[in-house]
């Protein structure tokens, strides 16, 4: 297996003018060298070792000398022919089309081989793939071989990991091919994994893949792989307008039981604001599940403030206290019910950078609060430091304490990567003074640096024409090119030559990274929601 991977590479590789001296091809002259000697364990006893040469051989298939190579081929022809076991056979069928050798596999008795023949075919053919072949691998593919060493095939992966990125570049026959998965057993969570592939890498497939997730929950054999399940659905089921009640039902049937799937089952029925999810938060209360009921609940400010603000005064830390006080801000007017929590919280230094942010929103200024809110601007944690000035300016009005905090800030920055400019919206032209500090920082080589720069520039002075520029560069289906493109539509302006970039965020794919840790939101339909908006707005 170690000369196998050292010698993998892309055969298309060995026609470039570099190929002779590159580093590939001298250790793929070793395994040339040698391999009369190794090609005895084709036929050793035991089947990882046979499993094993086979990928060594395949991996300098095209580089073996004639003669050599018409030697090999009718070992692996009578490998192929003769094999006891039917995985060794199937990799068999593999090697022999790095030797461009076809063979009737398509045809073969032994579903493993079947199933190897099709991924080669599909690979050939590219999606949409041939029915014949997504009906072998539909058939073939459900129960995966039990004896597979998960060895990689040089250039390539598993055979498992091929598989799953053949499928899901064929949304289409990736989801008949889950579907019947599924419907078989959903054998090691296999069909329900390929339905999650498909739903983050393509757009608008949410209501398919839901429908796959809910059909697979009773086949999920342990407690872990059911909450994997449930955290799936949770994170795409903001995507259907309307969720059905099949799959709000059956939400509600885990979520009302005590276990390891409990919370994941009642954030997916927060998430689909199903009525019946408020009351079983309410019995059940964490941090995350307040926060997610929040967002999706604000209305219920009555019932879920006064849960918020016992968990605050029993004295939450960490990342349970920063959840419970960002579960405030959907509230608006009626968070200043936990003023007394957010005090504490401030005097205390538990969850104080998000403590500081919600007393500057919630507006009720005391000289205990003022106090506090300075003492920790000039705090030595800049996030602290620099949201305390803010909350102190949007109490008080007066911007000395926040701009002699950001001038600190900024100018002990020294060349580093910082965030601070991007909290300046709040002060807006009263930040003048700081664009002596704001304004070198437009050519920063961090893009972020840059496009907060730009952000705060706008906020600062009022005028798009030093922002527009900096914004617009940065614009992309990244991260950052999507702060940009919202820095960008706050200006109002949206020059001409952006229109095709906007265009393209239209992708049928996924062009943003949109994981279950990307919390509330989906960057990647934001990016296309902003785009099409903006579009039309024009």
């Amino acid at each position: 297996m170690l000369l196998a991977v050292l010698a993998g590479h892309d055969p298309a590789d060995i026609e470039s003018p570099h190929w002779c001296g590159s580093s590939a091809a001298a250790v793929c002259a070793g395994p040339c060298r040698v391999l009369p000697d190794l090609l005895p364990c084709l036929k050793d006893a035991e089947r990882r070792v046979r499993r094993a040469a086979l990928r060594m051989v395949a991996a300098v298939a095209e580089l073996l000398p004639a003669e050599l190579r018409a030697f090999v081929v009718a070992q692996l022809d009578r490998l192929y022919a003769t094999g006891p076991v039917p995985a060794v056979r199937a990799d068999t069928v593999v090697a022999l089309a790095r030797f461009d050798r076809e063979t009737a596999a398509l045809d073969s008795p032994l579903p493993e081989v079947r199933l190897a023949a099709a991924l080669l075919g599909a690979e050939r053919s590219g999606p949409p793939y041939p029915a014949e072949l997504v009906e072998v691998i539909a058939e073939d593919g459900a129960d995966p071989d039990p004896g597979d060493d998960g060895f990689p095939w040089s250039g390539t992966t598993t055979q498992e990991k091929q598989l799953t990125r053949l499928l899901t570049r064929d949304p289409d026959a990736g989801l008949a091919v889950a579907a019947r998965w599924i419907a078989a057993g959903d054998i090691g969570s296999r069909g329900s994994w390929l339905a999650r592939e498909i739903a983050e890498t393509w757009r608008d497939r949410e209501p398919e893949v839901l429908d796959l997730l809910l059909a697979a929950l009773p086949h999920q054999k342990d407690a872990r792989a059911l909450a994997g399940r449930l955290r799936t659905i949770g994170h795409w089921i903001e995507h259907l307008p309307e969720p059905g009640a099949d799959l709000r039902g059956a939400l509600h049937r885990y979520a009302g039981t005590d276990g390891e799937t409990t919370e994941p089952a009642l954030l997916a029925l927060v998430r689909s604001r199903d009525p019946r999810a408020l009351e079983l938060v309410l019995r059940r209360p964490s941090a995350q599940l307040l926060e997610v009921a929040a967002q999706h609940f604000p209305e219920a400010a009555d019932q879920l403030i006064p849960v918020i603000r016992r968990e605050l005064a029993a004295g939450a830390t960490g990342n349970t206290g920063i959840a419970l006080v960002e579960a405030l801000a959907p509230f608006g007017a009626a968070a200043r019910q936990a003023q007394p929590e957010l005090v504490d919280c401030l005097r205390t230094g538990r969850a104080a950078i998000v403590a500081a942010r919600q007393t500057g929103f919630n507006g009720i200024q005391t000289r205990e609060i003022t106090d506090l809110l300075r003492n920790a601007a000039q705090s030595s944690n800049p996030s602290l430091s620099a949201a305390a000035a803010v909350a102190h300016y949007q109490l008080t009005g007066d911007a000395d304490v926040a701009l002699r905090t950001f001038e600190r800030l900024l100018s002990s920055a020294r060349g580093q990567t910082h965030w601070y400019p991007s909290s300046l919206q709040p002060l807006g032209s009263a930040a003048a003074p700081l664009l002596p500090f704001i304004e070198p920082l437009l050519e920063a080589g961090y893009e972020w640096t840059r496009m907060a720069a730009a952000e705060a520039h706008h906020w600062i002075t009022g005028s798009p024409d030093r922002a527009v520029p900096v914004l617009v560069e940065l614009v992309g289906p990244t991260p950052v090119g999507l702060h940009a493109l919202k820095a960008l539509a706050a200006t109002g302006q949206i020059p001409e030559e952006l229109r095709p970039a906007l265009r393209s965020f239209f992708s049928p794919l996924r062009l943003l990274n949109d994981s279950p840790l990307s919390g509330q939101g989906h960057p990647d339909e934001e990016l296309r929601a902003l785009a099409r908006t903006l579009l039309a707005a024009d």
